[in-house]
């Protein structure tokens, strides 16, 4: 993987370590130039259906949270096979890891570390979003310090309607509350029991439970009551076990109603931490009292304690004035500026950015939102939320191709896209109505919302064809000439009776002839069934040439009959002749001498 780069923009550049879900990896994000961290699922769990929605809850649920104890999600993605998530990079060390080096921990550390996870916590609840999950292997100190909460793997939403119980323990098994180890929904509570169980921890460097197996394991957490701290650790402020043990009731109920509740328990307690914890007492150290053998103080030794007291009282309060009073400063507007140069604006004036990411039409990078308005007035140091533009959410262009042009743009509309401009070509391997193509084409990445320009087959365009003239045909010849022209004869012929066109002979059509029709389309005809027309002649003359040659003569008719010859004779030179020619209906008459055309005429 090291090399690899993700949605065009998270190049792998280190791997972190492996997980029962996923594999980590340090990556670069070159759009908004940061190190991020990349979690990848693990290949054999691709084909898990539960898993693969298990690891993209994780995303969808921290998408919605914005606060600085909490890891951000930026991006959702998956990359041919691999489903990845894309993180905020924190630059420290997991707690187990801190716990397994140093031990317990100092009390103002695990007030100030406490607290913050109460602060975390408290904000998921609000958005109902539960962990399931907390241990210090999911909590991550910074080189500064700060706690942020981490992997919300197992995360669900408080309502979700379509969650399903199961009898396996979710979550890991030294840190799970007594409802989860039943199979039971898990709650608020449930975190609240497990921060209890990471506090156990921080104060005494072990887990309250142990056992050979992690069912052992579960059912103390059921049936057990909580260890002393004090058995593990003597120098524990009892207060602290006051709180783990109500932390950590085994009915839920019986817990601290929030983790608001909880982290105001912990900020009660005086632990003389000074400025490392952030929590305590700035002015005032509680000492152990000096028991020493009672005499009488000389007045010297008295002055000198009444100017200590008045001394450290007066240091405290102007101490205690100095760390309270903060200057305020007016928030910039932000808002259209790149991520960088707003960071930079926020600086100047002493405010520091916390920043989520959204998909948008703006340009990647953009702040889009920030969470306090330009020129609002708040303390300097004060954390400023910005959303800022992943540019658009790039999508899958579904392949509608084949596809009737209504069920291509529900498809289209239905993966989030808008249906552009349509064009109709002429496509002989499509039917019409369907689609050719989409541009862009299928399986290209898109904006969501975006225009997709859909391309149909249409018919061809109908081939016109002029309709043969078959008036006086007869009926086999008439349907030979609509065959060859493309149409067809209509089955249905009627006969009517004509003095004009003998039997069989076609007396009318519909199209009429010279008519233009669409391949084939039907003709109909309608046939003679006699008499037909009486026989009539007529004398044709003709002149042979006065050369001193015998001549041929030669009489063609053209009548409905069809052509025949109705002479063929030799002449002597000048020789002048008449011959009676028969014919029916309209004819026409042709005479020949020696193949010579010397006459054309048309009778009726």
């Amino acid at each position: 993987m090291i090399g690899k780069v993700l949605g065009n923009r998270y190049e792998i550049t280190e791997k972190l370590g492996v997980g029962g879900m996923a594999e980590v990896f340090k990556a670069y994000d070159s759009l908004l130039q940061r190190p991020v961290t990349v979690k990848v699922l693990r290949s054999e769990l691709n084909a898990d259906e539960e898993f693969v929605a298990r690891f993209h809850r994780e995303g969808q649920a921290v998408a919605s949270l914005s606060h600085p104890n909490i890891v951000n999600v930026y991006d959702v993605g998956r990359e041919g096979d691999r489903h990845y998530l894309v993180m905020e990079y924190v630059d420290g060390e997991d707690l187990k890891t801190v716990i397994k080096r140093e031990g317990p921990l100092a009390p103002h550390r695990v007030v100030a570390i406490a607290r913050q996870i109460c602060d975390a916590l408290e904000h998921a609840h609000y958005q109902k979003i539960i962990h399931r999950d907390v241990k210090p292997h999911n909590i991550l100190i910074t080189r500064d310090g700060q706690a942020k909460l981490a992997d919300f793997g197992i995360a669900r939403e408080s309502n979700a309607a379509t969650l399903v119980q199961t009898k396996s323990l979710v979550g890991s098994v030294h840190y799970i509350s007594p409802e989860q180890a039943r199979g039971d929904t898990a709650d608020a509570q449930s975190d609240i029991y497990a921060l209890g169980v990471v506090l156990f921890e921080m104060l005494t460097g072990s887990v309250p439970f142990n056992g050979g197996n992690p069912v052992s394991v579960a059912l103390k957490h059921i049936q057990d009551d909580v260890p002393s701290l004090k058995e593990r650790n003597p120098a524990v402020n009892p207060e602290f076990d006051r709180i783990v043990r109500r932390a950590m009731a085994k009915i839920p109920i019986d817990r601290y109603a929030s983790a608001r509740e909880m982290a105001r328990e912990l900020k009660s307690i005086k632990t003389g931490g000074g400025e490392d914890g952030e929590l305590a007492d700035s002015s005032t150290q509680v000492y152990e009292p000096v028991r020493v053998p009672r005499k009488r103080l000389s007045n010297w030794a008295l002055v000198s304690i009444i100017v200590a007291v008045i001394g450290l009282t007066v240091g405290g309060f102007f101490g205690l004035r100095a760390y309270l009073h903060v200057p305020e400063v007016e928030v910039p507007g932000v808002e259209g500026l790149l991520l960088a140069d707003a960071q930079r604006e926020l600086e100047r004036v002493g405010l520091r950015a916390s920043v989520s990411e959204e998909y948008s039409t703006e340009e990647p990078g953009m702040v889009i939102r920030q969470d306090v308005k330009q020129g609002s007035r708040v303390k300097q140091q004060r954390v400023i939320f910005l959303t800022v533009s992943r540019g658009p959410e790039m999508i899958r262009v579904p392949d509608v191709r084949g596809r009737t042009r209504d069920e291509a743009r529900a498809r289209l509309e239905a993966a989030g896209f808008v249906i552009g401009e349509e064009k109709e070509i002429t496509d002989e391997l499509s039917p019409s109505g369907t689609v050719i193509r989409t541009e862009p084409g299928p399986n290209a990445a898109h904006p969501k919302g975006g225009e997709i320009r859909l391309v149909i087959s249409k018919a061809p365009d109908p081939v016109l064809i002029v309709v043969p003239d078959l008036i006086g045909e007869e009926e086999g010849a008439a349907r030979a000439k609509l065959a060859a022209a493309g149409l067809l004869a209509a089955p249905d012929v009627r006969e009517r009776q004509s003095h004009e066109y003998p039997a069989g002979r076609v007396i009318a059509q519909d199209p009429r002839g010279g008519a233009e029709v669409s391949e084939l389309s039907e003709v109909k005809l309608t046939v003679s069934k006699g008499p037909g027309p009486e026989e009539r002649s007529v004398v044709v003359y003709a002149s042979m040439p006065n050369d001193g040659r015998t001549h041929v003569l030669r009489i063609v008719v053209t009548d409905l009959h069809g052509e025949r010859e109705a002479h063929v004779g030799e002449y002597e030179s000048g020789e002048r002749v008449a011959w009676t020619v028969r014919y029916y209906g309209r004819a026409r008459i042709q005479s020949y001498i020696d193949g010579n055309l010397v006459r054309d005429q048309t009778v009726d």
